[in-house]
């Protein structure tokens, strides 16, 4: 983290929130409002994805998009996503940190807050609120190195013939 003056701290690295907002959110009730006089608990699927791209310099933004479906008895009850995003200063790092700061430590950072619009948006729309379990972005950066990884194996090179 940068100082409190905004030098660098001895180790020479920084990584530091520069802004934090929502870049998108959308909130859908289709079948409403017959689903709210049907007494069926709804199983909810939680889908999370992660994004990091350079602005320019020492400046990155992160994004974490989570979508929450709930659906009973093959109706969609209500379908929420949000995509909650922040600009990071990440300076005095290797590209492999950095990427492990851009696949965990940013959606670490930004989680509380998607988690906050996600049972805001759920209430508003008239169900009880929803609070998100804690994700383990580790796994999940790990999970999307291997996937790279496989995809590279599987594409032939260019230039090859099969």
């Amino acid at each position: 983290m940068t100082e409190e003056n905004g030098a660098q701290p001895a180790g020479g690295q920084v990584f530091s929130i520069e802004k934090i907002y929502l870049k998108d959110a959308s909130l859908e009730v289709p079948n409403a409002p017959g689903i709210f006089l049907e007494p069926q608990q709804p199983a909810i699927e939680v889908q999370v994805t992660t994004r990091g791209v350079q602005l320019g310099g020492t400046l990155y933004e992160a994004m974490l998009t989570v979508t929450l479906t709930a659906r009973a008895a093959e109706k969609t009850v209500f379908l929420v996503e949000a995509s909650q995003a922040a600009i990071f200063q990440i300076d005095g790092f290797s590209p492999e940190e950095v990427q492990g700061l851009l696949g965990i430590g940013c959606p670490n950072a930004i989680f509380p807050y998607v988690r906050e619009t996600i049972a805001n948006l759920v209430n508003r729309a008239g169900f009880p609120t929803i609070n998100l379990a804690p994700v383990n972005f580790e796994q999940l950066f790990r999970q999307q190195l291997a996937q790279a990884a496989a995809a590279q194996v599987a594409a032939p090179s260019p230039g090859t013939v099969n």
